[in-house]
């Protein structure tokens, strides 16, 4: 097995094999879910054959965004600034990535997106402590390997880490900022739930001209920049299951965009150019 030169040794502690199995289980099976047709109840799968009760309380998109990352960012800037004894450049790195990746998310929040549809408040709710669950752990885990003293994998990949994340969160803002001009303001504002709503067009520009979901190809290569930058199992556990997660919903997507427009291309393929 080539796995343990790229990888630190499992800390001793039953807790993060579990965690990688159980990130990795859930995020698949949520992948697995969406090709199914069962969606996470938000954006415009809202209420499409999602099982979301309509009695249930409702936000704006944005505040459900919102509600769903901001828990997560201020776990890894707490991480970042009240940590600073280990004075390690990988747990640094870490850190840094984590609060990077979900400050740009609450800045794109508030200044970039446009919200099709509102979002079920347990949705949200659900959303924001898988956020935290996850990059807990991954903090956690990266912590474990300093105080353990593991040593380092033989070949290191913490530069590369960089490059693929940098590369990743400025390809998934671009074409997030594609997305957001080409939403119009929906006419009707009447309703304080759905004053955040816009109306869907055909993507294009960027890689929209290839594949329905470049936002998610690139938010991939962020999350394999990240592990490679910890080279931790849990961070690639984590990685491939989100990686499983946002194929599913690429493919989901796709699917929405040719029911919805008769004009949708064919060619345009959900997440990965001329193959997938």
């Amino acid at each position: 097995m080539m796995w343990p030169i790229f990888v630190f040794p499992p800390p001793a502690s039953v807790f993060i094999p579990v965690m990688s199995v159980f990130s990795f289980v859930v995020l698949s099976n949520g992948g697995i879910s969406e090709v199914r047709g069962k969606h996470m109840p938000y954006s415009k799968f809202l209420n499409y054959n999602s099982g979301e009760s309509p009695s249930q309380i409702h936000v704006s998109g944005r505040r459900g965004m919102q509600i769903a990352y901001t828990p997560a960012f201020l776990a890894a800037l707490t991480s970042l600034v009240f940590f600073p004894r280990y004075h390690d450049f990988r747990y640094l790195l870490v850190s840094s990535a984590l609060t990077i990746h979900f400050l740009k998310r609450l800045l794109e929040v508030q200044f970039v997106h446009k919200y099709s549809g509102g979002m079920g408040l347990p949705t949200a709710v659900r959303i924001s402590l898988s956020y935290l669950l996850y990059t807990a752990t991954m903090i956690y885990t990266q912590h474990q390997t300093i105080t353990q003293g593991l040593p380092e994998p033989p070949i290191d990949l913490k530069f590369p880490g960089i490059l693929l994340f940098l590369f990743g969160i400025s390809g998934n803002f671009y074409h997030h900022y594609l997305l957001s001009t080409m939403r119009s303001s929906s006419s009707s504002q009447s309703n304080s739930k759905s004053n955040d709503d816009k109306d869907y067009k055909i993507p294009r520009g960027g890689l929209f001209e290839l594949v329905v979901c470049p936002h998610y190809f690139f938010e991939i290569i962020g999350f394999v920049g990240v592990s490679c930058i910890s080279q931790t199992m849990y961070a690639f556990s984590f990685t491939v299951g989100s990686a499983f997660y946002l194929t599913g919903r690429s493919y989901a997507t796709r699917r929405w965009y040719l029911s919805k427009f008769k004009q949708f291309p064919q060619t345009v393929k959900a997440l990965i150019p001329y193959l997938l």
